[in-house]
């Protein structure tokens, strides 16, 4: 006669281990991921276990931030692969940092080897470890394939390692751009010098010159009106050159609802909404025959200056500017008071200093199609 079935002690002791992932339903995980929104930290997340590289391309919410940027001359002699997008036919994003995490998930990003002439371009730390720093070896990624099999985007922000405008370093020069198929509205603030408050030396506090509101005429005579020019065109094509990279990922991910591309020193920064991506897709894009950015078209600018402008904060903005640039086309349209969307256009201090310049004396300019 057999005995009874007994308990086997050992289960009692070493129970079966319960991962607690497994008990979160997906929308919590997913909005978890959301939440993260660093495509890095999403590859990362993604070689953790089968449930997570389902839910990985069904991302709402991503935040791609570009480590390097090279040109396209030194891309086409770094590697002879033919099947290039258009993004990257202008600059190719290098994505440091994320070598091996995108290794293990293969086709979600779509990851491309480079020779080793490019290796001395990648930036970021190295998480591919030894094996890939002994081989020579870097793989690079450019946002289009980074982002090639997220389903779900409508939330998109790119981060640039830096602004494109070399200036000095107390020199200000920032600019808001809207665009849909072409530009919509554009801002920019500059300044030929800033202090900052703990640096204000006591003659500086106050401004001793003529302000009536007007510009003075040293304005035209010393340079000034000619900087402002400059400052004016470099940022115009910044933006346009910037809009004509975001063209195929535009196309790709039909769910966008924003996007915005900015640098990390907020330097300038592009958005696009929902309208304005739906544009793009429809209307054809504008090149310009003369390099590869968004054709821009003839302008209306209206143009406030400041010879000191001192901010609540203590700040002081010498040679203050401020341009709030619409297409020609769109006067006699519906207008947007000034104060509403030009000083929205950027973050504090700054946007005090736009509510206080168009209080000022406002010149009307002009400018072609370029």
């Amino acid at each position: 006669m057999m005995s009874p079935l007994r308990p086997d002690p050992t289960t009692k002791i070493h129970p079966e281990p319960v991962d607690h992932f497994d008990l979160l339903p997906d929308s919590l995980l997913l909005l978890i991921f959301n939440n993260i929104g660093d495509v890095k930290a999403l590859g990362r997340c993604c070689v953790v276990s089968k449930r997570f590289h389902t839910l990985i391309p069904q991302v709402q919410n991503v935040v791609v931030r570009v480590d390097c940027v090279i040109s396209d001359d030194a891309a086409a002699s770094a590697t002879s692969d033919k099947s290039r997008g258009p993004f990257s036919s202008l600059v190719r994003l290098v994505f440091g940092g994320i070598v091996k995490p995108i290794q293990a998930i293969g086709q979600f990003l779509g990851p491309k080897r480079s020779s080793p002439s490019s290796t001395a371009l990648s930036v970021g730390n190295n998480v591919g470890g030894d094996d890939a720093e002994q081989s020579g070896r870097v793989t690079h990624h450019s946002p289009t394939q980074v982002l090639k099999n997220f389903n779900e985007i409508r939330f998109l922000k790119i981060e640039l390692p830096s602004g494109e405008l070399g200036i000095e370093d107390d020199v200000l020069l920032k600019w808001r751009a809207d665009f849909g198929s072409t530009l919509d509205n554009c801002v920019i603030l500059g300044a030929s010098s800033v202090i900052h408050p703990q640096i204000i030396a006591p003659s500086e506090t106050n401004y001793d010159g003529d302000d009536n509101g007007s510009i003075p005429e040293s304005f035209y005579t010393n340079g000034g009106l000619k900087l402002r020019v400059v400052w004016t065109i470099s940022s115009l094509i910044a933006a346009s050159a910037r809009h004509y990279l975001l063209h195929p990922i535009i196309s790709e991910h039909k769910t966008l609802d924003s996007l915005v591309l900015t640098d990390v020193e907020r330097q300038g920064v592009l958005c696009m909404n929902k309208e304005q991506l739906e544009e793009l897709r429809v209307k054809p894009l504008s090149a310009s025959s003369a390099s590869k950015r968004t054709l821009v078209p003839a302008l209306n600018m209206k143009l406030w200056y400041a010879p000191y402008l001192k901010l609540p904060g203590g700040m002081v903005l010498k040679g203050a500017t401020l341009v709030a640039i619409r297409p020609s086309e769109q006067v006699g349209q519906k207008e947007v008071s000034d104060g509403s969307w030009v000083s929205s256009a950027f973050e504090e201090p700054y946007g005090t200093a736009a509510r206080m310049l168009v209080k000022r004396r406002t010149y009307c300019l002009e400018m072609n199609s370029f």
